[in-house]
């Protein structure tokens, strides 16, 4: 038997669903006792190997506070045209390797507190020294 690789799409709002649950404070332990589902069901739908249904997603919004669009935000144009087929979506991509990091923990934390940073120079210098860390020269 041939293993089937998830839908782009299905990937997509999986990730999604991750990153609002985690910048909400939920363990999917937690998402699902709200869902009245396991959290191993959550993972499924996170990793995309499950498809959430039309009413399992609007009552996702309504728990993480967000409208059933938020989910289908920032959809990769590999995956607008590819339903059913993941054909050009590479998981090598540069864009791929940004929003992965951007929907880890390590990500959502870096992000979450860097937005609270008010100091726009500050914020600067944050940025200048994040690349110096990494060997890019700076832009200033």
């Amino acid at each position: 038997m041939v293993k089937k690789n998830p839908n782009p799409i299905d990937v997509h709002v999986g990730s999604r669903v991750r990153m609002r649950r985690m910048l909400a404070g939920l363990s999917q332990e937690k998402l699902g006792e709200r869902l009245e589902l396991t959290f191993q069901q959550v993972q499924k739908y996170e990793k995309g190997s499950n498809r959430v249904s039309a009413s399992r997603l609007y009552q996702m919004a309504q728990i993480l506070g967000v409208p059933v669009q938020f989910f289908f935000e920032e959809l990769p144009e590999q995956a607008k045209g590819s339903f059913g087929s993941a054909q050009g979506f590479s998981e090598s991509s540069q864009e791929t390797m940004i929003m992965d990091f951007l929907n880890s923990s390590d990500g959502l934390q870096l992000n979450k507190a860097f937005s609270e940073i008010s100091d726009p120079t500050i914020r600067r210098k944050v940025v200048d020294l994040v690349k110096a860390i990494a060997g890019h020269k700076s832009e200033t």
